[in-house]
């Protein structure tokens, strides 16, 4: 399997992107800015998004996909994530007043967009891959993804916070070999951080230390204009996990 990192930043601006990541050539783990630095003809092989959850910086370029690629498909997009997450993507986002309902376009029968509901630790295959949602403590629902090539793992734990219930099921995969976790504040902004359900440095360092597998750790959805700063605090703090700020553009093969 081959990840490449499409947007990892809390934000835009300057080269940035938010969240996605391209999975070989068809599959997007969410679907943020990151997704328009693709040309027409990588778009037009993704078959499927899994989708961490609602939030829009996860989301955003779902629409433009299918539009842009819809009537030149010979298959639906398949957009995978929670029954509430494809709620909202229904109700808020596919609803005719933001973006036309393509689930019936150009007919029911025949649609550019179609939802598959996941569950936690429900593994999908496709082909010799396996993608795993896992839990995740956010201020929607949410999950994070284990990607699984047989041969080695690679967990993204999208937006989370602190949640025994991921730690439980991160140590139980005995093949893992990269980590890919959250910080999307400093200590200085930890009360939005709680509020909104996000890590901070601090309370990071110290859910690192419920890590029981050998993994390359890696940090995202560093804030723009607090990214040296948060990750020099996660580096005072966790240190000995040796943990990297991931980066645009950066391709983990396992």
């Amino acid at each position: 399997m081959k990840l490449k990192v499409l947007g990892c930043d809390g934000g835009i601006g300057s080269n940035s992107h938010t969240t996605a990541m391209l999975l070989d050539e068809d599959i997007l783990i969410d679907a943020g800015t990151g997704v328009g630095t693709l040309s027409l003809d990588d778009l037009l092989k993704i078959d499927h998004v899994f989708v961490t959850h609602s939030h829009l910086d996860h989301i955003a370029f779902i629409p433009f996909l299918i539009d842009t690629t819809g009537g030149l498909r010979n298959r639906p997009l398949v957009v995978h994530a929670l029954p509430e997450t494809l709620e909202s993507l229904q109700k808020h986002i596919f609803n005719w007043h933001i973006w036309p309902d393509f689930s019936c376009i150009p007919d029911v029968a025949h649609p550019y967009l179609c939802y598959e509901p996941i569950a936690i630790g429900d593994t999908v295959v496709l082909g010799s891959r396996r993608i795993t949602p896992l839990p995740a403590c956010h201020i929607v629902p949410s999950v994070g993804f284990q990607l699984d090539s047989g041969q080695a793992s690679l967990v993204f734990t999208g937006d989370t916070t602190a949640s025994d219930a991921l730690w439980e099921a991160i140590n139980q995969i005995a093949n893992l070999r990269y980590l890919i976790i959250e910080s999307a504040f400093s200590n200085a902004q930890c009360d939005i951080a709680r509020r909104s359900r996000h890590f901070y440095p601090a309370l990071l360092a110290n859910e690192l230390n419920k890590l029981q597998q050998n993994a390359e750790i890696y940090i995202t959805h560093l804030r723009q204009g607090e990214a040296e700063v948060t990750m020099r605090e996660i580096v005072a703090k966790a240190g000995h996990f040796n943990p990297h700020r991931l980066m645009g553009n950066q391709i983990f093969e396992f």
